[in-house]
């Protein structure tokens, strides 16, 4: 499941183990919450440490054309 899918099952089994009084359900709804949320905390540091390498990338690969013209070719 997605992570928003997760959230929103979570949160529907929250409330009714709240609702029922079934602690094992609330429980369950919290997990689901939980890991869905993490799960989007995850995706998002990946898309971050994804950028942060391509911007490295592009100036590594800017530095190195630079040296390429400016070492002297035969």
């Amino acid at each position: 499941m997605g992570e928003k899918t997760d959230q929103a099952k979570g949160r529907a089994e929250e409330a009714v183990g709240s609702m029922t009084g079934d602690k094992h359900l609330k429980r369950a709804g919290r997990t689901d919450r939980v890991a869905g949320e993490t799960k989007a905390k995850l995706g998002d540091a990946e898309d971050k440490v994804e950028q942060v390498i391509d911007t490295v990338k592009d100036k590594v690969e800017a530095v190195v054309d630079k040296v390429k013209d400016a070492v002297p070719r035969k």
